[in-house]
């Protein structure tokens, strides 16, 4: 069975990113606060080496979970009245969500008399928080509070506050909550960047509803990427228990200093199975910062569409090592496009810094700031060169490609191509000039399906000649030798994406 990545809100729901972006504006909500006196803000705890770990892990637990919150939150959507269905579909939806008499039948099936009119449905959800700030800064994942018209705040004290969406991020499941209040309980801040695989971590959060549970374990692994939660993965990956309701909250070191945000699963039951996910407090803190700053997050933008090598790949540009990020488009008004990077360059440097692949290119561009000049490092026809671009800000509506690698055996066998037009190009998303054949087919099990080639696909470029026609494609196919790797550019849904193929 295909395991699941579940984000842990009331029930683990998977999620995926790396594409359009988006910020959330700061959504207000009413705000008032409990008539309870204020608590004192607790002293984080420095521990030393001959502290034994039982009681280390106590102090801890002291110190963090008055800083933990329970969030809740009431969303309303637009629903139906089924009576206009037929009554067969009306049946089957009643098997499925209840029918009247049911948890959900009143609410979502039974309405006024006549037509079905559409009207407001109140759901919502629970998870968990971290006060970061004495004046009641929150901080939490963006899927606990999205979609939400109100958010009730519950100290572990039991005074419970009205919260201020301050502002969200969706590109790393993150957002900034406030409350009305003054000297409240905080967790400090730590330095995930010092983290060791290995190390003990306490995560705390109120994990179906129970508020202020403590889980100990290890960080099972640093700088995971490719998990398809989000758009920007860093995540610290640990066997600490995290379960439904536990999303949002704190993931602390031995020192009771926050090193990162609970956030996800990896689960093929929906429950805990020694797999979690926390966004470090590397990215989070800079990202919570220009969210109450600014009510949105300001990001570094190079504009390319970028993708990861691979073995045949890196001996199709003639290069040794599959590492750097391969440039599969360059937007021709980016700063990119301003510093004449082009399509098919390989970056392989960025500010001295080495690139490993696509997303360790991701994280270090959107951390740059904005006017920046930075030093990049290419290998262009074989050759090294550097180039200095001009680090320009994200605009809202950039749709980043999705960094892909593509493994293949073969090229070119069971596959069936057709001219593009006009009409074909603009459905299939292409921009610019319409240009190159259009796959139609492609063989079950055939060399072109195990190059990556997929129905749908504009061949663009095979060993970077150009392919404008279906004469262009036969000339250029029938020259290759058996054996032989090919390049193969192609345009898949408006992003060009590079192909490595042995025939």
């Amino acid at each position: 069975m295909r395991q699941l990545v579940r984000q842990t809100i009331g029930s683990a729901i998977a999620v995926a990113a790396l594409s359009a972006f988006l910020i959330w504006g700061g959504q207000s909500v009413s705000s008032s606060q409990a008539s309870s006196p204020a608590a004192a803000t607790p002293t984080p705890v420095a521990l030393t080496m001959s502290t034994t770990p039982s009681n280390g892990f106590t102090e801890v637990a002291k110190v963090v979970t008055p800083a933990v919150v329970n969030i809740t939150t009431v969303t309303m959507e637009k629903v139906s009245d089924s009576r206009g269905l037929p009554d067969e579909w009306r049946e089957r939806m009643e098997e499925f969500f209840g029918g009247p008499g049911a948890p959900f039948g009143p609410r979502g099936f039974r309405g006024p008399q006549g037509h079905g009119e559409p009207r407001e449905h109140r759901g919502g959800g629970q998870g968990s928080g971290v006060i970061v700030s004495p004046d009641g800064y929150i901080l939490t994942n963006n899927h606990v509070i999205e979609g939400a018209r109100t958010v009730n705040v519950m100290l572990p004290d039991k005074r419970e506050f009205s919260g201020k969406i301050v502002g969200a991020d969706p590109k790393t499941d993150l957002a900034v909550v406030q409350i009305d209040g003054q000297n409240l309980p905080t967790v400090s801040w730590g330095d995930a960047t010092k983290l060791q695989v290995g190390e003990y971590v306490l995560a705390v959060g109120n994990p179906f509803g129970l508020n202020s549970t403590v889980t100990l374990g290890i960080v099972s692994a640093l700088g995971r990427g490719h998990m398809g939660i989000t758009q920007y993965e860093d995540f610290i990956q640990t066997d600490a228990a995290i379960n439904p309701g536990n999303s949002g909250g704190a993931l602390v070191n031995t020192n009771g200093e926050l090193v990162g945000i609970n956030t996800a699963i990896f689960s093929q039951t929906g429950g805990y199975q020694g797999v979690g996910f926390a966004v470090p407090t590397s990215m989070g803190k800079s990202i919570y910062e220009s969210l109450v700053k600014n009510g949105k997050v300001v990001r570094g933008f190079l504009g390319v569409s970028i993708q990861d090598l691979n073995q045949d790949l890196a001996k199709s540009f003639g290069i040794k090592d599959a590492k750097g990020a391969l440039v599969s488009d360059v937007r021709g008004d980016s700063p990119a496009g301003q510093a004449s990077l082009k399509q098919g360059d390989i970056i392989t440097t960025y500010q001295g810094s080495p690139v490993e692949d696509a997303v360790a290119l991701q994280r270090l561009v959107t951390k740059t700031a904005v006017g920046t000049s930075v030093a990049i490092g290419v290998i262009r026809d074989g050759q090294e060169k550097d180039i200095t671009v001009k680090i320009g800000e994200q605009p809202d509506t950039i749709k980043i490609a999705k960094a892909e690698t593509d493994e293949s055996d073969y090229a070119f066998a069971g596959v069936t191509v057709q001219d593009l037009d006009r009409d074909t190009a603009k459905e299939l998303g292409v921009k610019g000039k319409a240009q190159g054949v259009v796959v139609t087919a492609v063989e079950p099990d055939s060399g072109a399906e195990k190059a990556g080639v997929m129905r749908g696909d504009v061949i663009r470029e095979i060993n970077r000649q150009p392919v404008k026609s279906v004469k262009d494609f036969e000339k250029v196919s029938s020259g290759l030798k058996k054996g032989e790797h090919v390049l193969i550019l192609i345009d898949r849904r408006g992003n060009a994406l590079f192909l490595s193929a042995k025939v």
